[in-house]
């Protein structure tokens, strides 16, 4: 089952107007977030998020935040996700093709998916580590916006496919990382120090590296936010990516090169566990 515009109807049969906004000129935003044993993981948060990019956009919430939570709860029940995730697209809405942000804005559409997956196969890649390559960042200058127009997000991805690895870790013009395609980046410094890029506008605002951060501050394990290069990424000690869907997932190879002792460490796995403990705790599964 999806849900469309106030409706929830078989997947197969959804649909949106042909002029629709998100689908005329990707002027939409999304979250994606993580079911487990049922439970939304970090849903406030995802909401915090997603209202932020609405805001930037000057798009409205399409309905008040206790319906929207209705909503996301219905969706899970009704596709019975034990786990897997929940896909939401907010558009700007409907209206006759033209470029410029109408004066008079529609009622934005509201699209929502829910899926199964099995936690066995990331559980799988977290013991043993993936592989990343090194792409130039292409994307726009509002990486901060949870926009749905992905395009370089997507090419750096199937370029990371093609080469057989799993994440691509995009490079500014100064030789910088910014993020993953898809998650953020983060590094264990030759000292033992977890770095990670500062927030600004070339990177999203990682729900899951936020719930860590503060995870880490609570046990007394400090985040260093600054620019990283990625000949330092390839001299660290360890490597991993953040994500709602993976947690923290080791990269044990970047280019070609192994990342430490090319497997997964222990600051990476550690991480991993203060981040499960504070997801479920805060979405009920844990006292």
């Amino acid at each position: 089952m999806a849900y469309v515009n106030g409706a929830y109807v078989p997947h197969t049969h959804a649909q949106v107007n042909i002029e629709d906004r998100g689908l005329q000129f990707a002027d939409a935003v999304y979250e994606v977030w993580s079911v487990a044993s049922g439970a939304l993981l970090d849903e406030e948060e995802h909401l915090d998020r997603l209202e932020r990019s609405l805001r930037e956009l000057a798009m409205a919430m399409p309905m008040s935040r206790g319906a929207l939570k209705f909503v996301l709860r219905e969706l899970v029940r009704r596709n019975r996700v034990d786990n897997g995730i929940l896909y939401m697209q907010v558009t700007r809405g409907t209206l006759r093709r033209d470029h410029a942000i109408p004066k008079t804005p529609p009622r934005p559409s509201v699209i929502l998916t829910a899926r199964r997956l099995d936690p066995r196969a990331i559980e799988a890649r977290r013991k043993t580590g993936v592989r990343a390559i090194s792409r130039p960042d292409e994307r726009w200058a509002r990486c901060d916006i949870k926009s749905t127009s992905l395009l370089a997000n997507i090419l750096a991805k199937t370029a990371a496919r093609d080469a057989g690895a799993f994440e691509a870790w995009l490079i500014d013009p100064d030789g910088y990382v910014t993020e993953g395609s898809s998650t953020s980046a983060w590094i264990v410094d030759a000292e033992g120090r977890l770095v990670t890029r500062s927030l600004s506008n070339a990177i999203l605002p990682g729900v899951t590296r936020r719930v860590i951060v503060a995870a880490l501050a609570e046990a007394q394990l400090p985040v260093v936010e600054r620019r990283f290069t990625l000949a330092e990424a390839l001299a660290a000690r360890e490597a991993f990516i953040t994500a709602a869907t993976l947690g923290a997932l080791p990269i044990v190879e970047i280019d070609g090169k192994p990342i430490g002792e090319g497997k997964p460490g222990p600051v990476g796995l550690r991480v991993q566990e203060l981040y499960a403990r504070a997801a479920r705790a805060a979405a009920g599964k844990e006292p």
